[in-house]
């Protein structure tokens, strides 16, 4: 088969989950001998991290923006290149495509209510744009991929999906994240001072939680004899700033570090330097951060609900993320309780161990080959 693939935004520097998603599992397909030639359809980037082989070529395609790329270049691209079929990597596609279409939408929390607007004007944009597109498109896609089993019931019957036409393939993680049994720590100082550490991978979205996990955090530093300092990724000081304002905490800010954008190569360094990882999400389709933690060895508190059970598993530090109080509390568990932290960081390890982006490239080949 002859198969294109949309990966408008992996070359851009600093790429986020779904951008990640694409790199891999291509960078996975690309290393299979299966006779499936791919052109990879991207935009013009600083980060050109996926090279061309005998069975992958790269398509650059320049554009003014977002829309007409989508709705304009690649359809002419993908009519020009004669493919079997196109998979769109990232929620949105062309309404208007010559040849069968693979949608991944990794969740419609854009056609769930919500609390507020987003505070990034690039996000609210895109909310509307993919409130608009995505309900048209999925009646013409061949088949939808969503990667959790949550995400996949809950786009069935919001939409009226035919079970037959969604399915789930679970994402993967990176191998680099591991446990070290030295940890760097002049990538550690980049961000943080010391080891030892919480980290937090926040960003203006509502469904991140931000607001409550600092509150969680400021009801720890009440009680925690240690007063471990908290990382912060993702998120501007006067974003943070105003958070600490609003929930009446702007006293601990003392104890937060907030550097920007964490690489993610430095990550894996960062998670084994850390005591625990926060993710008290309100919403997850999948949560590929929760697997990068777990498998360095680090402890993680998660939220109870959506598809972050699912993928974290029974044995997980599940809590009620609407409670900051659950948040705190099971956070001094972990400080007080050296034999929970243990089988934390080992129960985190093995779990992690049954995702794969290989084993998210043998379920795509075989969906490829049924249309």
């Amino acid at each position: 088969m002859t198969i294109a693939i949309e990966a408008q935004r992996i070359f851009r520097p600093n790429k986020h989950g779904m951008d990640f998603v694409a790199l891999e599992t291509i960078r996975e397909l690309q290393k299979r001998n299966d006779d499936n030639k791919y052109f990879v359809i991207v935009a013009p980037g600083e980060d050109r991290c996926l090279e061309e082989s005998s069975n992958l070529s790269i398509i650059e395609l320049k554009c003014s923006n977002y829309l007409l790329w989508e709705q304009v270049a690649l359809p002419r691209a993908i009519k020009h290149l004669g493919v079997d079929l196109l998979h769109c990597t990232s929620n949105t596609a062309p309404l208007c495509c010559s040849v069968p279409l693979v949608l991944t939408l990794h969740d419609i929390i854009y056609l769930e209510p919500r609390q507020h607007r987003s505070p990034s004007l690039y996000q609210e944009m895109g909310w509307h744009y993919r409130r608009l597109v995505v309900p048209r498109i999925l009646k013409k896609c061949k088949k939808i991929i969503t990667v959790s089993q949550f995400e996949c019931n809950r786009i069935r019957h919001a939409l009226n999906i035919p079970s037959e036409r969604i399915t789930a393939i679970y994402n993967g993680y990176n191998t680099h994240f591991r446990q070290q049994s030295d940890i760097k720590m002049d990538i550690v100082r980049k961000y943080i001072p010391q080891e030892d550490f919480l980290i937090f991978l926040g960003n203006t979205d509502p469904k991140k939680n931000a607001a409550r996990t600092l509150k969680a955090y400021s009801l720890y530093l009440e009680q925690s004899l240690i007063k471990r300092p908290l990382l912060i990724a993702d998120l501007k000081e006067e974003y943070i700033d105003s958070l600490l304002q609003l929930e009446g905490i702007s006293d601990i800010k003392q104890h937060l570090y907030y550097p920007g954008y964490i690489a993610n190569h430095d990550l894996a360094t960062l998670y084994n330097a850390a005591f625990a990882f926060l993710y008290p999400s309100l919403r997850e389709s999948f949560g590929i951060p929760m697997l990068e933690a777990m498998a360095c060895g680090t402890p993680v508190i998660i939220g109870n609900i959506s598809a972050m059970p699912e993928v974290a598993g029974p044995g997980a530090l599940a809590i009620d993320p609407y409670k900051p109080e659950e948040i705190s509390d099971m956070l001094l568990k972990l400080e007080i309780d050296s034999t929970l932290y243990q089988k934390q960081k080992e129960y985190g390890i093995t779990r992690a161990q049954q995702f794969s982006w290989e084993k998210t490239a043998n379920e795509l080949v075989k969906l490829y080959h049924t249309l």
